[in-house]
């Protein structure tokens, strides 16, 4: 869009419960975006927007509710979002593009603007060393492990991810 800006965030982590209240954190970027709508032309989200996604067949983590409606008038205002996953939201499987027009993206990507190339993505594991992240990520985003993990009922596999997450917090 002619003379609008873009914005770019992440790392919002949405629904963590540790250190700050969740709903004060979910309200504190809806005020952002609401900030910044009235001159963007697009939202560019690179990941970790969530401390924890998956998204089941016919579920989704409980919460967001405001932050996912505020997406969704955004989108209907013509303002393009776009959203990154990250190391902890790496689950999306279809629900922001086919219910908030928002496209996915998996891997990194080029852009141009102004004569400009920018290098978009989360970042997480694109460097050298960590080999046991990357190992641990190459598990979570095998296909076949989705699929068994997809298998436990949703309050188990996002309790099970919950209690991981806070362990590794911790650690």
């Amino acid at each position: 869009m002619e003379g609008r800006k873009t914005y770019f965030a992440s790392d919002f982590h949405l629904g963590l419960a540790a250190g700050t209240d969740p709903h004060e954190r979910e309200q504190r970027v809806i005020a952002w975006l609401d900030r910044v709508s009235a001159d963007a032309g697009s939202i560019w989200l690179l990941g970790d927007v969530f401390d924890f996604w998956w998204e089941y067949r016919k579920v989704i983590p409980k919460g967001f509710t405001r932050f996912l409606g505020r997406l969704s008038a955004l989108t209907d205002r013509g303002i393009e979002v776009h959203i990154f996953t990250g190391n902890h939201d790496m689950w999306m499987f279809g629900y922001f593009e086919e219910e908030l027009n928002i496209p996915v993206y998996h891997e990194p990507i080029t852009r141009e603007w102004n004569g400009k190339r920018f290098y978009l993505g989360h970042g997480d594991g694109l460097g050298p060393g960590d080999h046991g992240y990357k190992f641990i990520k190459k598990v979570f985003r095998n296909r076949l492990c989705q699929i068994l993990f997809s298998m436990l009922p949703a309050s188990w596999g996002i309790g099970l991810a919950n209690y991981f997450s806070g362990r590794s917090r911790h650690a």
